[in-house]
């Protein structure tokens, strides 16, 4: 897919020196720099996304729960 694309002189200069040094296209490397970012993006609202599904589940463990998870905990000597 062509696009045309607005960026500062100063980035394209940069990006067309990088993309030489590392011996690709221009379009590979803007390719791959837009792959990265969203990968890098990806999860960034899963917080809110889980706190969204879960709000009107309770956040406590019930009294057997809380003992189970107590007990399986090692002792250990402060």
């Amino acid at each position: 897919m062509k696009t045309a694309i607005s960026i500062p002189d100063p980035i394209f200069q940069a990006a067309e020196g990088l993309a030489h040094r590392l011996g690709m296209s221009r379009s590979q490397l803007y390719a791959k720099a837009v792959a990265e970012y969203m990968d890098a993006h990806r999860n960034q609202n899963v917080t809110e996304i889980l706190n969204e599904i879960y709000q009107d589940e309770p956040s406590s463990l019930d009294e057997e729960m809380h003992s189970m998870q107590s007990q399986s905990l090692p002792k250990e000597e402060w």
